[in-house]
């Protein structure tokens, strides 16, 4: 495909980007008619509860970063949910267990945090942006979509297919609940795609939910129906834990990238860990790691070992330090310290790869979307169920498919994401922004758990090193460091379409390498929103999705 052939979205007035068609146009249709870029990211993250059930739900929580150009701040909302009352190490024990399940009602033992983070982020445009949209008229396509019907996308095929039908699934075999099957099978039998998936029960949850906001969906009656289910199946939710919940504003992280301001949230999430391998990179000639000065080029070994290098040492501090901050404390200002990258830095060694590094989760199914306008107001947003279709619970006549997240707390009393009651564990989800003298310069993203801080400085070093534009930097070959499915040990996973004699040379370093698919599902689905120098809103969605950018 030559570069006059392919699809670059271009716009001058507002731009939206998501991993499903559907998302972005109900988010654009927003913008298109004076809502903010807040209310378009609502509408079109509502819409993705639909249509990617296999990556997030009503049931699993969400982050945000806002810039608002009125006012020049940048703001983030924490709405992920918090353990439970009852949940206790000892609950878990005195069941036999040595770790929390990843499947079925006591995987799902953190309130879902989304609806809120929706509610205060439509709070805040209203207050602080000026905007005049109905909380129900931003839900009214999602809600139309579950009532009506939505063609099953190719990625929500696959996941279906891969955890009903396939034996080879340690996860899988989610039929087993009839809460799922009920919603997510045709007659016991996965969808086809391009057969269309109604989910009349959540529909209905939808329509409770614009008639009477996050209130109903945490005191009223969707709270009381779900906790009732995840009862009957012996789960521990209570209908306090569901009151108590809030989303929570919160200052975003930020540090400096070639004079670039790179912004991220704070603990409980990894956006620590995104921004440490920024810091850590300023230490190095990323064009002289590329090894061609034409950014056209695929980039030499000394790039993607650099690149693999710093995430195993900025996973290291995130493995030792981040968890809820209310439950402990977590040196920020050290772990992102001139001081500290340059000491990481100094550490890798060109010659061999590390080996020091923990086994990290695969797992880390999420959408992140991204939203921007000619004024300079931004979004971008993730959210998430944690495991493809999360715990596999669906609640009890409401269609919401609830989140496996708290799988994610360890029973070990040492651990620092040990359970305990109303605590929030580490979270992989993680927006991105870049701004350039206080204005967004960079609006992006990603899917994928562990790749999503790997996905987030392949964006940025193609972006800002190299000069490739979004399109290229999010459909160029990418790389995962981490456990392959069903495979305890880290390796380097590179897709089909870098050169063999890369990953030769990387294998000779001591990189475990497996090549995979040209354009592989395991990279996650990545997206972004550059402000080009005119003004112009340039978009970009992953090839790799079902996505679109689109602008107006």
């Amino acid at each position: 495909m030559t570069p006059s052939q392919k699809h670059i979205p271009m716009a001058t007035r507002g731009m939206v980007t998501s991993p499903h068609h559907l998302a972005s146009e109900a988010g654009l249709d927003i913008l298109r008619h004076g809502g903010s870029v807040v209310d378009a990211a609502i509408a079109a993250a509502a819409v993705l509860t639909v249509v990617y059930p296999q990556m997030c739900t009503l049931g699993g929580d969400g982050f945000w970063l806002i810039h608002n150009a009125a006012t020049g701040e940048t703001v983030g909302i924490n709405a992920s949910g918090r353990s439970g009352e009852k949940a206790t190490c000892a609950f878990y024990e005195d069941l036999g267990l040595k770790a929390i399940p990843s499947r079925g009602p006591l995987a799902a033992n953190t309130v879902p945090g989304i609806v809120s983070g929706w509610e205060a982020a439509w709070g805040y445009s209203r207050r602080r942006m000026g905007s005049q949209s109905s909380w129900a008229g931003l839900l009214a396509c999602a809600a139309d979509l579950a009532r009506d019907g939505a063609p099953v996308s190719t990625s929500l095929a696959f996941w279906e297919r891969r955890d009903v039908e396939d034996p080879a699934n340690a996860l899988g075999g989610l039929q087993r609940f009839s809460g799922f099957s009920e919603t997510f099978l045709n007659d016991g039998k996965t969808f086809s795609e391009g057969e269309v998936l109604r989910q009349p029960d959540l529909a209905r949850t939808f329509d409770r939910l614009a008639a009477g906001g996050a209130e109903e969906f945490y005191r009223g009656e969707t709270a009381e129906r779900i906790v009732s289910g995840l009862a009957a199946g012996g789960g521990l939710l209570t209908l306090n834990d569901f009151a108590a919940h809030r989303a929570d504003f919160v200052t975003p992280l930020t540090t400096g990238y070639r004079g670039f301001t790179a912004c991220n949230l704070p603990p409980n999430t990894q956006g620590v860990a995104s921004l440490a391998i920024l810091r850590i990179l300023e230490n190095f000639d990323v064009r002289d790691l590329w090894g061609s000065a034409a950014m056209s080029d695929p980039p030499g070994a000394d790039y993607f070992h650099v690149m693999v290098e710093a995430t195993k040492l900025a996973f290291a501090d995130r493995d030792r330090w981040v968890t809820d901050p209310d439950f402990s404390d977590i040196p920020l200002k050290e772990l992102l310290s001139a001081g500290h990258a340059r000491r990481q830095a100094e550490r890798i060694d060109m010659r061999r790869a590390q080996s020091f590094a923990a086994p990290l989760d695969p797992h880390g199914d999420t959408v992140w979307l991204g939203t921007a306008d000619a004024a300079g107001n931004a979004v971008s947003m993730i959210q998430s169920v944690y495991h493809d279709f999360g715990s596999g619970f669906v609640a009890k006549d409401t269609g919401v498919l609830l989140q496996n997240r708290g799988c994610f707390f360890s029973l070990d009393p040492r651990a620092v994401n040990c359970l305990a009651p109303r605590k929030r564990t580490l979270h992989t989800l993680n927006p991105a922004m870049l701004l350039k003298e206080g204005r967004p310069y960079l609006v992006y993203g990603t899917m994928g758990g562990e790749g999503q801080p790997q996905t987030q400085s392949a964006l940025v070093t193609r972006i800002v090193d190299m000069g490739q534009g979004p399109g290229e930097a999010v459909d160029a070959p990418r790389w995962l460091y981490g456990r392959s499915w069903g495979n305890a040990e880290n390796d380097l996973k590179l897709e089909g379409r870098i050169p063999r004699a890369v990953a030769e040379e990387l294998a000779r370093r001591g990189h475990r390498v497996t090549m995979v698919g040209e354009y592989d599902s395991l990279m996650g689905h990545a997206g972004a929103i550059l402000y080009r120098r005119n003004g112009v809103l340039q978009g970009a969605s992953d090839p790799r999705s079902d996505g679109a950018a689109c602008g107006f």
